[in-house]
C-alpha cells in the first residue's frame, strides 16, 4: 500500500502563556500517525531565558524557527509577526495552521494563513468579554471568523460563537488544554517553601509563611497598571491586604516597569508583601495551589484556580470565561472595596467553593488531534469560495 506523506501541523506560540497551551497539543499530535507538528514561535515574548525554563518545564521541543519579533506597540507588533509568518507559511505551506489563545501571534498568524489560503484551527475559541477595549477581545472576534476549526473550553464559547453566525459545523467542544498541562505537571509543582527561599524570603519565615497561609497576587492587564492613580490606589489596597495576610506578588514585567515609571515603588517597600521576579510554571501552580486565595487579572489563572479549587479575585469588570464564575471558584471585584469585602469573606469563611466544569479532564488535547486527523483526512470543513 502506498504510504501517504504526513500532514504538517504548524502549530504557533509567542507569548508565555502560550507554552501552558501547546505543550499538550504537541504531544497529542506527534502521537498521532500520519500528523507531524511543526512549532513557530514568533518571539512576541523575548525573555530567553524564561522562555527556556518554559521549555524545559513543559517538556516542549524546541521551536522549528523564531521569529524573534521582540516589543513595540500592538500594532507594530502585529506587523512584524505578519511579515514573518508569510516568509515562513509561504517557503513550508503547512496542511494546517493552529493557534492557541488571543494574543497579537494568534491573530497575526490567522490573517496570513487565511490570505494564503491554509485552514486554520483556533484553540480557546469563542471566549468572549463583551469588552472591546479590551486588546484581546478583538484579537479573539478577528481569529474566530478567520478559524476553520473553532475548539472551545466551555458551552458559553458555543453559544457565543452560533450568536455571531459560525457554522455549528466548524464548533468542537473539546475542553482546555490549560488543565491538561496542569494535571501533568502538578506532581512536579515546587513546594511553596521552596519557591519563597529561592526568591530571597529567609528559610525560617518561608516556612512560617507557607505553614501560616499566604495569598497570590498576579496584575498585568493595561486596564489595571497603564494608568499610574488607579495603580497606586491598587497598590495601597494590596499593601493593607498584606497586613491580614502574606501577599506574594511576583512583578510581570510589563508592571514593574509600570511602578518604577509612575515612582510606586515605595507602596511595595514600605509594605509586608514579597516582592518576587516572573517565576517559572512550576513554581506558579505550586504557589497557587498552596494559596489561602488569589488576586488576579488573568485569564489562565482563574481556569487554573478553578481546576485547583483555589478562591480566585479577579480585578475586572467582566471575564471572557463565565464558566469560572458560573461553576467554578472565581469571584469578579470591580472596586476596591469589592475586592476588601472578598478579602475578609474569604479569611472569615474560606471563600467561594466551586467543581470542576465538564471535559475538564486532562484529554483536551487528545480530542483536538484527533478532531484535526479527521479534518484533513476527509477534508470535511472545505474552505469558504
Amino acid at each position: 500500500m502506498l504510504e501517504l506523506e504526513p500532514r504538517t501541523i504548524a502549530c504557533v506560540v509567542g507569548a508565555r502563556p502560550n507554552f501552558v497551551k501547546i505543550a499538550p497539543i504537541i504531544r497529542a499530535i506527534s502521537a498521532r500517525k500520519g500528523l507531524v507538528a511543526r512549532l513557530i514561535h514568533t518571539g512576541q515574548h523575548y525573555d530567553v531565558a524564561m522562555n527556556a525554563v518554559f521549555f524545559d518545564e513543559l517538556g516542549i521541543p524546541l521551536p522549528d524557527v523564531n521569529l524573534e519579533v521582540g516589543s513595540g506597540t500592538g500594532t507594530e507588533q502585529t506587523a512584524r509577526i505578519m511579515l514573518g509568518m508569510e516568509s515562513e507559511l509561504s517557503n513550508k505551506t503547512p496542511d494546517l495552521l493552529l493557534v492557541v489563545g488571543d494574543v497579537n501571534s494568534t491573530v497575526a498568524s490567522a490573517l496570513v494563513a487565511a490570505k494564503l489560503r491554509i485552514p486554520i484551527a483556533h484553540v480557546e475559541a469563542g471566549l468572549r468579554s463583551k469588552d472591546r477595549s479590551m486588546p484581546e477581545e478583538i484579537n479573539r472576534l478577528i481569529t474566530d471568523r478567520l478559524s476553520d476549526l473553532l475548539f472551545t473550553t466551555e458551552h458559553s464559547a458555543v453559544d457565543n460563537l452560533i450568536g455571531e453566525g459560525v457554522s455549528p459545523g466548524r464548533i468542537v467542544f473539546v475542553g482546555n488544554v490549560m488543565i491538561d498541562t496542569l494535571h501533568a505537571c502538578l506532581h512536579r509543582a515546587a513546594p511553596a517553601r521552596e519557591t519563597l527561599t529561592e526568591i530571597g524570603v529567609a528559610p525560617a519565615i518561608a516556612e512560617d509563611v507557607a505553614s501560616r497561609g499566604f495569598a497570590l497576587v498576579t496584575l498585568h492587564r493595561p486596564s489595571n497598571v497603564d494608568d499610574p492613580d488607579k495603580l497606586a490606589l491598587l497598590l495601597e489596597a494590596l499593601a493593607r491586604i498584606a497586613q491580614k495576610i502574606p501577599l506574594v506578588f511576583p512583578l510581570h514585567p510589563r508592571t514593574g516597569s509600570m511602578i518604577e515609571s509612575a515612582d510606586l515603588g515605595g507602596f511595595l517597600r514600605s509594605s509586608p508583601i514579597i516582592v518576587a521576579p516572573p517565576l517559572s510554571y512550576l513554581r506558579a501552580i505550586g504557589l497557587m495551589r498552596e494559596a489561602r486565595f488569589v488576586v488576579t487579572d488573568s485569564g489562565g489563572v482563574q481556569e487554573e484556580t478553578t481546576a485547583l479549587g483555589t478562591p480566585c479575585l479577579t480585578v475586572r469588570n467582566s471575564t471572557e470565561r463565565p464558566i469560572t464564575i458560573e461553576q467554578g471558584t472565581n469571584l469578579l471585584v470591580a472596586t476596591l472595596d469589592e475586592l476588601n469585602a472578598a478579602v475578609d469573606d474569604i479569611l472569615d469563611n474560606g471563600g467561594k467553593k466551586g467543581r470542576i466544569p465538564p471535559l475538564w479532564d486532562g484529554r483536551a488535547a487528545e480530542r483536538i488531534a484527533e478532531e484535526i486527523d479527521a479534518f484533513l483526512a476527509h477534508e470535511r470543513l472545505p474552505l469558504p469560495a
